[in-house]
């Protein structure tokens, strides 16, 4: 197919698109590049032997967006695009409401206008709250703690509500748990602008040397090590998840489908940090510090509708997610070049 990929060349995005060039699909890219760097594109070039298309502006201009649908006669659209922060969320609310719902409005009003109904659509498990039922199943009511995790909870009721508005629409939303890792070339992988806001970067950054010591906020959680569990998901089967969601959608009797991409199991922070410190092949520095405001001490999704109806399950240990993120960083210490 002819695919938009909207934040494509942002950490997620571009592994995505390396996935759908290999896969065989047309794609082209929009981004802003507020949260990438354009020296990501060359290297999803150099690994696909492809040319990429890429449009750098914010979708959020109506404008643009319009003129890219009415030229591009695309089938598909994956949307990316949008701020992620949490803590950044919480003190900026305004900004995030702003962004990440206009962009969503703007993109789907173009599509619609010329005819483009299939969409996947980047959301998260923070849409299952506060004090979620494990593990979280897609059917679970939604809320959030957080503007960044409201986002998303309006975001996908929109793309409800257009859906069954107009039956011809095919919507895939795509609850992420924690992904991680890089590419396993060591090429592209996860670039963080200014404090890293996920445990692997900032771990990955204490490894590198360009921070002291990690800080692990909570040390008394009622978890085996007193530490937060996450369900970390390598960033590779991650984006494997939305090509099968991609294709899914020809298939599907119904206008929206809802898919956990996660591996099911649960990783505490001391154990990530015991993993990352194999891969280095040193310990590494840590403190124990205060909680930190919204965090829940227990999170993993039940994938088994993935399984089922995308034919998908991720596949790559944690051991895999520390190793690919290592050689990202280590041959990347400061990230992507600036030009």
């Amino acid at each position: 197919m002819r695919v938009l990929v909207t934040g494509g060349a942002g950490y997620i995005g571009s592994h995505t698109v390396v996935q759908l060039l290999a896969a065989g699909h047309q794609v082209e890219v929009v981004d802003s590049f507020a949260n990438a760097k354009a020296s990501v594109v060359p290297r999803i070039e150099a690994l696909t032997g492809s040319l990429l298309t890429v449009h750098a502006f914010d979708v959020c201009d109506r404008d643009k967006t319009e003129a890219l649908l009415a030229g591009g006669a695309f089938e598909a659209v994956i949307h990316f695009a949008g701020f992620k922060a949490v803590g950044e969320s919480v003190a900026e609310p305004l900004s995030y409401y702003d962004n990440n719902l206009d962009s969503t409005l703007s993109l789907v009003r173009a599509m619609n206008r010329h005819g483009v109904r299939r969409l996947v659509f980047s959301s998260s498990a923070t849409v299952y709250g506060a004090d979620p039922e494990l593990p979280m199943r897609e059917e679970l009511p939604t809320s959030a703690t957080n503007p960044y995790g409201w986002t998303k909870v309006m975001q996908e009721q929109i793309l409800r509500d257009v859906a069954a508005a107009d039956h011809s629409w095919r919507i895939g939303l795509l609850r992420y748990f924690n992904p991680v890792g890089a590419h396993p070339s060591g090429t592209m992988g996860e670039d963080p602008q200014g404090n890293p806001n996920n445990l692997v970067p900032f771990i990955a950054q204490v490894a590198v040397g360009r921070r002291e010591r990690l800080a692990v906020f909570g040390g008394d959680y009622d978890t085996p090590d007193g530490t937060c569990l996450r369900d970390y998901i390598h960033v590779e089967d991650l984006a494997a998840g939305h090509v099968a969601a991609l294709h899914r959608l020809q298939a599907m009797a119904e206008p929206v489908g809802v898919w956990n991409l996660g591996t099911g199991q649960g990783t505490s922070v001391l154990e990530m940090v015991a993993a990352f410190s194999r891969a280095v092949g040193r310990d590494l520095p840590y403190d124990i510090v205060e909680r930190r405001a919204g965090d829940i001490a227990v999170s993993y999704a039940d994938p088994s509708r993935a399984h089922a109806e995308l034919g998908w399950r991720a596949v790559k240990s944690v051991d895999d997610m520390c190793a690919d993120a290592w050689r990202w960083q280590s041959a990347n210490p400061q990230g992507y070049p600036d030009a």
